[in-house]
């Protein structure tokens, strides 16, 4: 099958790229600069210099791959300061989650391309309401936080635009297993914020996983919605740590798509 893969040179598409050659796919990569492009060529992909908000731009580089299935990886997070006005760290992101979603699927729908697979969130958007453990049935929180409106307003855009073209949607818990990853410092100095009374439970998933659900994803037809995190929830009161026995590839997750057995959404508050 040929991948098209959005946002290939992030944090997940450099896991997701190789992950799919070796499954037999071959795969077409956009990246942001010659240099990026160049990683993606190292890891034996062809690659794209692309704009995702360049709407013209992506209907000729996905007329150009033809692809037989697009993975919407884009993100603009790469050097992000998270504090507490998400609105004004994910602002980027939050266009590439809405424009970049609607160019690249009427993209796909001009190049005849009906495997569709994008990425979201799952933790802190649930309802505050019954049990502590969320799976894709439970209601989203129809008030949003100051300073996550947009944020939460994109995700959601991009889960219902996306399952209703026919997609699948992957709500990943908050990354872990990256060299550079952004929590080590702050959990080690005790630095990481505190939500309400820190008595919340945070969901996490390994970026080799996150990548081997969403090959997977992509051999699967949808439309669905499913949530992609680790089988321990790590309680915000001690840091959000993620489980230490969770430290992929050595114990990678198991993944069965259409039964919902990937489904493994943990406590949100």
């Amino acid at each position: 099958m040929r991948v098209f893969v959005a946002g290939a040179s992030g944090a997940i598409g450099t896991r997701l790229v190789p992950q799919l050659i070796e499954r037999g796919h071959k795969v077409i990569g956009t990246a942001r600069s010659p240099g990026k492009a160049g990683l993606l060529r190292a890891l034996g992909a062809d690659a794209v210099v692309l704009d995702a908000l360049d709407a013209r731009a992506v209907r000729e580089a996905v007329k150009r791959a033809d692809p037989d299935a697009i993975a919407h990886q884009a993100t603009a997070l790469a050097n992000a300061r998270f504090g507490r006005n998400l609105d004004r760290t994910f602002a980027q992101t939050n266009r590439l989650r809405r424009e970049g979603t609607d160019a690249l699927l009427a993209a796909a729908r001009e190049a005849g391309v009906h495997r569709f697979v994008a990425q979201s969130f799952a933790s802190y958007r649930y309802a505050r309401e019954g049990g502590m453990v969320k799976s894709e049935d439970d209601p989203l929180d129809p008030t949003s936080l100051p300073n996550t409106v947009e944020t939460n307003a994109a995700m959601r855009y991009l889960d219902e635009t996306v399952t209703n073209a026919g997609g699948i949607v992957l709500r990943y818990g908050g990354f872990y297993g990256a060299a550079n990853d952004g929590l080590i410092g702050p959990v080690r100095k005790r630095q990481f914020p505190i939500v309400g009374d820190g008595g919340g439970f945070g969901s996490f998933i390994h970026l080799h996983d996150a990548a081997a659900a969403t090959v997977l994803a992509l051999e699967h037809d949808g439309p669905a919605i499913y949530n992609i995190v680790d089988d321990d929830p790590a309680p915000c009161a001690t840091g959000c740590r993620p489980s230490p026995r969770h430290s992929a590839p050595n114990h990678p997750a198991t993944f069965r798509f259409g039964s919902r057995a990937c489904s493994r959404a943990k406590p949100t508050r």
